[in-house]
């Protein structure tokens, strides 16, 4: 008598990014083993969940995550347990986290490692971005190191002189290198001149509060700079990744690129989705302290239409758990507050309801850009659909079924959440990480800390799963 699967996932709907089927998922040892068509009997399992009438689609990619990050003297006040278990409540089965060094005394390399290490801890699967602020000659040797490690990606800031910001030479020559070892370069793209005059100049005339945010970090900024790291992209062959853009100016450069050939790719979060600059004049201004800052509401509305017309890649969380405590610390001086928003539980339902409910977008859009693109594109292995002989991370929901944001019942390890009293489709009602069911209709099951550190493949080798659609199953319809 042959050992039965550990699990079926019977009578759902299976969507990913290149098709749907009516079918039942069979997973064994933390694998999609089988997609029966839904017309076959459900095989027998140890376990069986009934998803008829529901969606199931690829557990979600969250490419952008900050996970114990210390910025100068502030320190997001979640760790791994916290942020991954809150990834696995929002539908998130895989995060990517960057290794910044924290000061000038920490490498590229220490960085990473560190953060590898406190990995460890992880409830879902975790793979890390590498990041460098200043070149110097033991850069290539580090990078080397990092891609040994399966860490091929390189985040380098534009912007924040004196702390993370790389200059044009240093970003240049990571550029090459990472061409060398077939890596991915990740842009955080605001131009620091602009931004730091426009700053001091709201400043002098005392327009420096909270309030301000959105008048000193100008679209212009980001467009600039997104336009010059693409020229020197072009000039290095650098494939180039830009994290949380928030124009659709910005997004329209990357376009344009790429109908010249560059692999170059942009990514938004919920919050430039959902959210305008007139929160700034609401009661609570410090909970939308982000940069690039949130925009005008006509400039939201160009955002979501770039994301409903295919141009934006991936929607990422740009997860930071600070607190309210440490958000009021300097509310009257944008210079000295931390920014950086809780984001890793909701960037589901907030995707889902900007880009399917709100914007009519198909439910093969949204998987691409919550799962099946940030795994392609960040060459993680065996994520990002539902086919045989991948990683069995699903997520069961109703898209119909609506829930009102509590920042206070959330699990991010803070007091917040921007979307407080938002009404959202698309949460998860049941959750499937490497084949464990870690949350269902009688609540989270804390799988402990048996996440999987995840090896990237190099972006060039794993090129054809970017270019070409996964085979579609025969059984499906």
């Amino acid at each position: 008598m042959s050992q039965l699967p550990d699990l079926v996932i019977a009578n759902g709907t299976v969507v990913n990014s290149f098709g749907r089927q009516a079918a039942h998922v069979v997973v064994d040892a933390g694998k999609v083993t089988a997609l029966l068509d839904a017309t076959d009997p459900v095989p027998a399992a140890v376990r069986t969940v009934d998803a008829a009438g529901m969606l199931v689609i690829p557990g979600g990619v969250d490419g952008h995550c900050h996970v114990a990050q210390v910025t100068g003297r502030f320190r997001t006040l979640d760790d791994y347990n916290i942020s991954s278990t809150a990834a696995l409540w929002g539908g998130t089965t895989t995060i990517i986290d960057f290794g910044i060094p924290r000061d000038a005394q920490e490498t590229p390399l220490d960085a990473a490692l560190n953060k590898k290490r406190l990995a460890a801890e992880s409830r879902c699967d975790v793979a890390l971005h590498g990041s460098v602020i200043s070149w110097d000659e033991t850069v290539p040797w580090q990078l080397e190191q990092l891609a040994a490690e399966g860490i091929r990606s390189v985040k380098m800031y534009t912007t924040n002189r004196g702390s993370t910001m790389a200059d044009n030479d240093t970003i240049l020559k990571v550029m090459r290198e990472m061409v060398r070892l077939d890596g991915l370069t990740y842009i955080h793209a605001e131009h620091d001149a602009i931004i730091t005059d426009c700053t001091e100049e709201h400043a002098a005339d005392g327009l420096i509060g909270i309030e301000h945010l959105h008048r000193t970090r100008p679209e212009l900024a980001e467009e600039i700079s997104v336009k010059e790291t693409l020229a020197m992209a072009e000039y290095t062959g650098a494939p180039v990744y830009f994290v949380h853009q928030s124009t659709p100016g910005a997004v329209d450069l990357v376009s344009e690129a790429r109908s010249r050939g560059m692999e170059a790719y942009s990514e938004t979060c919920p919050h430039y989705l959902t959210l305008d600059d007139t929160v700034y004049g609401s009661t609570f201004p410090e909970w939308y302290a982000c940069c690039p800052p949130m925009r005008s509401a006509e400039t939201v509305a160009a955002l979501k239409d770039r994301l409903a017309a295919g141009a934006i890649h991936t929607v990422s969380s740009d997860h930071s758990c600070y607190d309210l405590s440490q958000k009021r610390e300097r509310t009257d001086d944008i210079r000295f507050m931390p920014h950086g928003l809780p984001g890793v539980e909701t960037r589901m339902p907030v995707t889902f309801t900007a880009l399917v409910t709100e914007a009519g977008g198909s439910m093969e859009d949204f998987v691409e850009v919550f799962s099946a693109g940030p795994a392609r594109i960040n060459a993680l292995p065996l994520k990002g659909a539902i086919v045989e002989g991948f990683d069995a991370d699903l997520v069961i929901f109703d898209p119909t079924t609506e829930q009102t944001v509590d920042g206070g019942a959330l699990h991010m390890g803070t007091d917040f959440s921007p979307f407080e009293g938002k009404a959202l489709n698309g949460w998860p009602a049941v959750v499937v990480s490497a084949g464990r069911v870690v949350l269902d209709t009688e609540g989270f099951h804390d799988p402990g800390p048996v996440g999987r550190f995840v090896e990237r493949n190099g972006f060039m080798e794993h090129r054809d799963a970017l270019s070409a659609p996964i085979p579609v199953p025969s059984t499906a319809r």
